[in-house]
């Protein structure tokens, strides 16, 4: 029989519903996708990519993989703070759980010991001095968007961003009501209550924050996730709208309008761009000579239209949202 959850969830509650788009939710539910070995089809793409250069950065047998192994259903909530505004950069999340109480770190470690029956020595060592071993959680945290994430992210937040404009416009047009009540199979919602399926935990007003925060991801898999810890509102994660386009290819096939205004070389290497790369595998694909991929590369970046993101001794070059744009006008 489905676990039924029931959160009372006055008017005064519906009035503080509120999206937020969170860089370290998109961290855990995307590094224990990759954890999980599974080749999903939705995201074939970008794991088949990430999965060699996570595992030649070592971060896939760090102080993550203890805190966010396979198969575990609880993610410590330090990791996922509440988000402070509706788009806040990893930096600033970072900062928060810097800031976590030890008291916390420890009661959410304990928790995930619960469920996995052991925890790693790094684990035991966080646990034993949060403040001391922080600073190193959260530079390999680092370390991982940069590798895994950032060369992605005008992307994803794309996509969470098209989420969330989709789902505003929803209660905009039909109510706060009707958009709960449609957000996931498991939530549904009356004047009185909110209600989840398939919880193992019970919910109580006492134990969560007023309001609710609503987390799109572009990661997660069908279920939905909750993270309550008082005194932050209730934060529901669930899987943004479109996810399983995410990574379909966005160049377009008419760039001649666009090669008169950047030239040939540098059109060619933003279509290229689609998937994140080196200068080397840029030279080796385009037939340029590396000098010549490494100049023009300079002078996308200075433009706005690229970005480089150092995994390790290799660095990897992305293209922007402007140059998404740039490109799609070729359609």
């Amino acid at each position: 029989m489905a676990v039924l959850a029931e959160l009372a969830f006055p008017a005064r509650d519906v009035a503080r519903v509120r999206f937020a788009v969170s860089p370290m939710w998109q961290l855990t539910t995307g590094y224990r996708l990759l954890a999980s070995g599974a080749a999903d089809p939705v995201h074939r793409r970008w794991l088949d990519q990430v999965r060699p250069r996570v595992a030649a950065a070592a971060l896939d047998r760090g102080r993550l993989a203890e805190l966010l192994p396979p198969g575990t259903p609880y993610v410590p909530d330090f990791l996922n703070p509440a988000p402070a505004g509706p788009a806040p950069a990893l930096e600033e999340e970072l900062a928060a759980i810097a800031a976590t109480p030890a008291e916390r770190v420890r009661a959410d470690l304990d928790h995930l010991r619960h469920h996995q029956g052991r925890t790693g020595p790094r684990t035991r060592a966080l646990h034993a001095d949060p403040a001391a071993r922080l600073p190193a959680l959260l530079r390999e945290v680092a370390a991982f968007w940069e590798t895994a994430l950032a060369p992605y992210w005008p992307r994803i937040r794309a996509l969470l961003d098209a989420d969330v404009l989709h789902r505003s416009r929803q209660a905009a047009r039909h109510g706060t009501g009707r958009l709960l009540n449609t957000l996931h199979p498991q939530i549904s919602w009356d004047d009185t209550g909110l209600r989840l399926e398939r919880r193992s935990r019970t919910l109580a007003r006492h134990r969560a924050g007023g309001g609710l925060l609503l987390i799109p991801t572009a990661f997660k898999g069908p279920g939905l996730s909750t993270r309550i810890a008082p005194p932050d509102p209730p934060q529901l994660a669930y899987r943004a709208h479109g996810a399983g386009r995410l990574w379909q290819p966005r160049t377009g096939s008419a760039t001649e309008a666009l090669a008169a205004v950047l030239g040939r070389a540098r059109t060619l290497l933003l279509a290229e761009l689609d998937a994140p790369a080196t200068t080397t595998e840029l030279a080796h694909r385009t037939g340029l000579s590396p000098a010549h991929v490494s100049q023009n590369l300079t002078a996308l970046r200075a433009a706005g239209l690229a970005t480089a993101h150092r995994t390790g001794r290799t660095v990897l070059y992305a293209r922007t949202a402007v140059a998404d744009t740039l490109l799609a006008a070729g359609h």
